[in-house]
């Protein structure tokens, strides 16, 4: 399976790609549910699958939201441009980032006949939405939301990145393991179910290793613009190191207060500061030596990263992909390589499709190698396995460590 996988990325990222806007109907295919010659198949054999997206294209996240939409994006045209017998429309609604915001665009995606739910991309509006896709029984996977709520308790949600206790056990290890901090200062969001979630599994689990943290500092609210009392706090403390399990917005902040009052430690965030050398006016410097956990690093050399790269910047005017791009990349191979182990697509709705998604996507034999990791799998949970890789940025770039 991992080997046909990687043929088949291979072979669609050599042909040329199809551009197309921020919604699309590819090669002009329609389909109902995913059915029949007359619903979704057609009489020449070709199952048209209907991806519905659903992330925040305007807001605060934004930036988040249209990686999502473009890197799924991306691998549409891929997969379309292939000319194989299951063909894709695609159609990504803006949620604002907002869980209200997205019960409105999912409503727009079922009266648009939906067979899948590509989304949400952030965890808020996907723990809703997740409880309405699973009363509606569409299969959904998210590239992005990262929180164990959005998938509890239903079987039909899916995740392609980590979860959050998962990132914040893996960076206790990780920093244990290579040494990078004797004294540990954490500063998080605790209006944020993302930054939460990853700041407690991460202190839990540095009193269970015996990494010592010495400062556990919060602020209220992505809207936060001062952060000089939890910088002090830590610097009092004496932290050599500062745990920042929060978006890269707050993050730039961070970075500029500490670096105006002297105080230099080693920086270490969570996914979720994927992005900041591409933030209008930031001072990219600031980050220099600043650590991440990405699962995907747009500066690699082998042939699928580059390719990826190159055609998200035509589709993005020039913008490097981040991980949540290549995580929406991922979602829709994965999905296409599930459908692919599926028989009598053409007579599913999506109900159906949901249940042979499910199915397919758990079997034992199932992986799928990506941009974001090889091997991936995943659990009845909707959990997702596969390894956790680690950045430092130099000169502006990161570099795998």
């Amino acid at each position: 399976m991992k080997k046909f996988i990687a043929m088949l990325m291979a072979a669609a990222m050599m042909m040329a790609m199809v551009a197309c806007g921020n919604t699309a109907s590819n090669n002009g295919n329609s389909s109902n549910n995913g059915g029949s010659a007359d619903e979704g198949g057609s009489t020449d054999g070709t199952v048209v699958i209907r991806i519905g997206g659903i992330g925040p294209l305007t807001g605060d996240n934004a930036v988040y939201g249209v990686a999502t939409q473009l890197g799924a994006q991306v691998a549409v045209d891929e997969i379309n441009a292939l000319g194989g017998p299951i063909q894709f429309e695609y159609n990504f609604q803006d949620d604002t980032g907002v869980a209200e915001t997205a019960v409105s665009a999912y409503n727009t995606l079922k009266d648009w006949e939906a067979d899948i739910i590509y989304g949400c991309t952030t965890t808020g509006p996907s723990v809703t939405i997740s409880a309405e896709t699973y009363a509606d029984r569409y299969f959904q996977l998210t590239p992005s939301a990262s929180s164990t709520d959005v998938t509890a308790g239903k079987d039909n949600v899916f995740q392609m990145c980590f979860t959050d206790p998962n990132q914040g056990v893996t960076a206790a290890d990780y920093i244990s393991a290579n040494s990078l901090g004797s004294k540990i200062g954490v500063i998080y969001n605790n209006g944020d179910a993302y930054s939460t979630g990853i700041a407690e599994a991460f202190i839990a689990h540095a009193e269970e290793i015996g990494l010592e943290v010495v400062a556990t500092e919060t602020y209220p609210s992505d809207k936060n613009t001062d952060y000089n009392v939890q910088l002090n706090a830590c610097k009092d403390a004496g932290a050599d190191l500062v745990f920042l399990p929060i978006y890269y917005s707050p993050a730039s902040l961070i970075l500029a207060q500490a670096s105006a009052m002297g105080y230099a430690p080693t920086f270490f965030g969570a996914d979720g500061m994927d992005g900041i050398l591409t933030m209008d006016g930031f001072d990219a410097s600031l980050a220099e030596g600043l650590m991440l956990m990405t699962p995907f690093n747009a500066d690699a050399t082998d042939d699928a990263t580059v390719n990826f790269v190159e055609s998200y910047k035509e589709l993005s005017d020039g913008v490097i992909p981040n991980q949540f791009a290549a995580d929406g990349y991922d979602c829709i191979y994965a999905i296409y390589a599930a459908l692919q182990n599926i028989e009598g697509l053409a007579d599913m709705d999506h109900e159906a499709l949901c249940e042979a998604l499910i199915a397919a996507f758990t079997a034992e034999d199932f992986s799928v190698d990506g941009l974001t990791g090889s091997g991936m799998s995943w659990s009845t949970s909707g959990e997702i396995s596969k390894d956790p890789v680690v950045v430092v940025i130099q000169d502006g770039a990161y570099v795998t460590m």
